[in-house]
């Protein structure tokens, strides 16, 4: 951080952690225009006039804190306290950002749960019932692979500190698969590159398995001393012939083909997991089946081999050990029925809604409902931000969050296996307070806390992680990863499971499938709405955050042929459309994308469409086959030339 007279001028790459290697992404280095932008909130406020008209009167913190406290103690005394809703996800996913004082606050006053599933719930109840979460192949073991599996994640997007490690491998021999319904940077530069249609990720895994499992190819040895349940998966597998799984999925049978053979006859071999497979009705079920493979195949016992995902439990530290509170069996509402809930529910209705380290009205499905919702006279919604966000033109009272340049916190990351510490490089701007001051002086209004600053409860939260972890965040700034932060699995990290064995057929989630596990679910296309729209992660945000600083309307991506045959030129302004709502934007005509598929880019904020939606407005709020996650790329649309019906 470059920071002259209290500000920021420059955020550049450290040299601290190895995995990252003096770079940074694009999107981080232009944090500073968010902290200094015309979109920072700056001090609470009050709404004036009609909801979403977006004017606000300022206030005090304590006229809005003491606002906020008796609308709560109110609703609580008449409607019971589950009629008040917190609603988060990951904002900056920094350990006191959330399941903190929040959570301590939350849960002695006895507000609804919130099930935060829109993204990574049906990975993670798989990873988590297969491996129990188990550590991954860490970046820098990714030059001893000999083939890598890049299946569902773009990390020119939303992981750049892995490219140059995929480029040393590529270096040293290996080989790169990409499974995608785009071509990608990383597929046009790959030795294999399988467009599959969206939600078909499962056949194409289980095709794999039969492979293994009808050729002779299944490690018998491995299978017998470290898995459970591979008679449930070879059964899952067995009608899945390469032949069937290609035509189901869209792509040559050759080519799928080549894959297996490339994964049976190469050692180290690594798959990358990504997030992109489970935004479907099949998600669960097709994450589940990809990291089994490695099991099945015995890849893993090798630098190098084995699988990859989120190393973000490595640590082993949980949010349970520092919030001093008990979980009450108050009703839990999934995130992604967040317009149901505030239009549907009744017993007791969603009266209060709190919404911090996220933006709903740009993230979560089925957004026309979402956007009623917030709209309800009778509906009192906080949004404490950042940034004067879509969902924050909804509140009655906004109140101005910190980002991690003005606060303490503890980082954990997703790939690379680190711990670190957040320190403030200035004061926060304006009259922003961090989400750990602002909960904690709200439960001690309310009489159920005592108020702390940030500094405090990292000391809290510090103190009660396992000693040599807590006291070296604070004495370095980092804990010292185990394993040297490259973990050889099967070697140094096994199955965290209760018998530590791989759960190929876990019965505990086998049950919650509509289909049972690994039981497929058809294409919901229909001949009204023939075309897929996907939302992937773009190069610009972290899901909505820095959304703000886009400047031009968001383009919908469509194959030449799809245009062509709707009269659709480049740049044309064209309107897509459901039975739930119409997005309006121009088109870009590219071969990028596979025929029958169209995309937009997940977290665009309303602004930046012509009519005021986003492609969430075409998602319905199906939930998926495990982990009751969002179904983002289930939406099913037509497109057209805007005014043509």
């Amino acid at each position: 951080m470059t920071v002259e007279n209290g500000r920021v001028l420059k955020i550049e790459g450290g040299d601290a952690n190895p995995a990252t290697q003096n770079f940074i992404c694009a999107k981080v280095r232009r944090f500073g225009e968010r902290v200094y932008g015309e979109d920072r909130l700056l001090y609470p406020a009050v709404r004036q006039g009609a909801k979403g008209q977006g004017t606000f009167a300022r206030v005090s913190w304590s006229e809005a804190m003491d606002l906020i406290a008796r609308r709560m103690t109110e609703i609580r005394d008449r409607d019971g306290a589950e009629a008040i809703l917190p609603f988060c996800y990951g904002g900056s996913n920094g350990l006191l950002t959330q399941d903190t004082t929040d959570a301590e606050l939350w849960r002695r006053f006895g507000t609804s749960r919130l099930a935060r599933t829109v993204c990574a719930a049906p990975t993670g109840a798989a990873n988590l019932a297969l491996y129990g979460k188990m550590a991954g192949v860490a970046y820098a073991d990714y030059p001893h692979a000999r083939l890598i599996i890049l299946w569902g994640v773009n990390p020119a997007a939303s992981g750049i500190h892995l490219l140059p490690f995929l480029n040393d491998a590529r270096a040293a021999g290996a080989k790169i698969v990409v499974i995608d319904p785009r071509r990608t940077t990383l597929a046009k530069k790959a030795d294999l590159h399988l467009p599959v249609r969206p939600g078909t990720d499962l056949p194409v895994a289980l095709a794999l398995h039969r492979v293994l499992f009808e050729e002779g190819h299944a490690d018998a040895a491995f299978i017998g001393a470290h898995t459970s349940g591979a008679e449930g998966l070879r059964a899952a597998a067995a009608p899945w012939t390469i032949e069937r799984a290609a035509g189901e999925a869209g792509i040559d049978a050759a080519a799928l083909r080549e894959l297996a053979d490339l994964y049976v006859t190469t050692s180290p071999a690594l798959i990358r997991c990504g997030w992109g497979l489970e935004r479907n009705r099949n998600g669960g079920s097709a994450a589940a089946a990809v990291l089994a493979l490695p099991a099945v195949a015995g890849k893993f016992g090798v630098r190098g081999g084995g699988y990859s995902m989120s190393n973000s439990m490595a640590f082993g530290v949980r949010s349970a050990s520092w919030i001093d509170a008990p979980e009450p069996q108050t009703r839990v509402v999934n995130m992604n029925h967040l317009g149901r809930a505030l239009l549907e529910y009744s017993d007791p209705p969603v009266k209060m809604l709190f919404v911090y380290n996220c933006n709903p009205l740009a993230t979560m499905p089925d957004q026309n409902r979402v956007l009623k919702g917030l709209q309800r006279d009778d509906l009192f919604t906080v949004v404490f931000e950042q940034v004067f966000t879509d969902t924050a033109r909804y509140a009655d009272v906004v109140l101005p969050a910190t980002t991690f340049l003005e606060h303490y916190d503890v980082a954990k990351s997703y790939g690379p296996i680190a711990l670190q510490l957040v320190r403030p490089v200035i004061e926060p701007r304006g009259e922003a307070r961090s989400n750990a001051e602002v909960f904690s002086a709200l439960a001690e209004l309310l009489g159920v806390g005592t108020a702390e600053d940030d500094y405090e409860t990292l000391l809290r939260v510090a103190g009660r992680m396992p000693p040599a972890i807590g006291s070296e965040l604070l004495e370095r700034g980092a804990a010292t990863p185990p394993h040297g932060g490259t973990p050889v699995q099967f070697v140094d990290v096994f199955p965290l499971t209760a018998d530590q064995k791989v759960h190929l057929y876990p019965e505990e989630i086998a049950g919650d499938a509509p289909r049972g596990l690994y039981g497929y679910q058809a294409d919901p296309a229909t001949e009204s709405y023939p075309l897929t729209l996907i939302s992937p992660a773009t190069e610009k945000t972290v899901s909505s955050t820095l959304g703000e600083l886009r400047e031009r309307a968001a383009m919908l991506h469509i194959h030449p042929k799809d245009a062509q045959r709707r009269g659709i030129a480049q740049s044309d302004p064209v309107r897509v459309f459901n039975g739930l709502g119409e997005l309006q934007c121009p088109a870009n005509l590219t071969a990028d994308i596979r025929e029958g598929t169209v995309a937009f880019s997940k977290g665009v904020w309303r602004r930046n469409t012509y009519n005021g939606s986003t492609s969430n407005a075409l998602v319905p709020d199906t939930l998926t086959d495990l982990g009751a996650g969002a179904c983002f790329n289930d939406a099913r649309v037509e497109v057209a030339l805007l005014g043509r019906h």
